[in-house]
């Protein structure tokens, strides 16, 4: 069995580390560079860094960051926000990334998934999706519907059929985030999860929602997650990385430990 992995995500806004809920109420919490520092040497397995207002800024990563944080991790690192051609994959990947995120840009444009596939392997190209629990239609019969722009668009498309096209097209992980769940600290949206991990093939991330190594727990096994995403559980201080790997170790979760 694959151990599971735990994933820090910085979303990032103006250069400086943010936080929100339900993707609304953002503030800034501080340095992501010194966070991206602490998180590595303390065990993290891999980390997310999201630039949150490029895509509805229509403007690109600032790869300057992008820089500074890869210069203090030597781990796996995926960076995503405002992605929206292979030009911008690749000048990623030169600043560093191990690994893009698209979202918005590929919902507007699928064959994004494939140009950036082909360009730079599906196993370094990553869907990120951002979903809300809407109820049933025929539109959406999952209940669960995809929103772009930093939850900002509805887009009326059901989570579970883009996540198998995202699959289909080349997408190589997918990061399933519930809105609903974001900054609550009360748990992943695990029937969410679970859904998605049930179609698709490929590796899934849970994020949205994590507020304790038992949440982590959760996703992993009965959401089927292959990896979880923390943020406010750590940004704030309540756990470290090596706490909550400790305590996912504990509860017989196989995880990559440090000693």
């Amino acid at each position: 069995m694959l151990s599971k992995r735990v994933i820090a995500c910085l979303d990032v806004r103006d250069g400086k580390l943010a936080k929100s809920i339900r993707f609304v109420d953002t503030k800034d919490i501080g340095d992501p560079i010194v966070k991206a520092r602490e998180y590595y040497l303390d065990g993290l397995d891999e980390l997310v860094f999201y630039d949150i207002t490029a895509s509805s800024e229509a403007r690109n990563i600032m790869l300057n960051v992008v820089e500074s944080v890869a210069e203090q991790v030597f781990i796996p690192f995926s960076v995503g926000g405002g992605i929206r051609s292979v030009r911008d994959a690749t000048d990623l990947r030169m600043a560093g990334a191990e690994k893009i995120n698209v979202n918005s840009a590929a919902v507007l444009r699928p064959e994004l998934i494939s140009e950036c596939a082909a360009a730079i392997g599906s196993q370094n190209v990553v869907l990120s999706m951002d979903i809300r629990r809407v109820g049933k239609t025929a539109g959406v019969p999952s209940g669960y519907e995809i929103v772009i722009n930093g939850g900002r668009r509805p887009m009326g498309m059901d989570a579970l059929a883009w996540a198998q096209q995202g699959e289909m097209l080349g997408a190589g992980e997918l990061v399933v985030n519930s809105i609903d769940a974001d900054g609550t600290r009360d748990g992943y949206e695990i029937a969410l999860t679970r859904s998605v991990a049930e179609s698709v093939r490929i590796p899934v991330i849970a994020s949205g929602g994590a507020g304790t190594p038992g949440h982590l727990h959760d996703v992993l096994t009965t959401g089927k997650a292959d990896a979880a995403l923390i943020a406010s559980m750590v940004h704030y201080g309540e756990y470290t990385v090596s706490e909550v790997k400790t305590s996912l170790h504990e509860l017989g979760v196989k995880v990559r430990m440090s000693w």
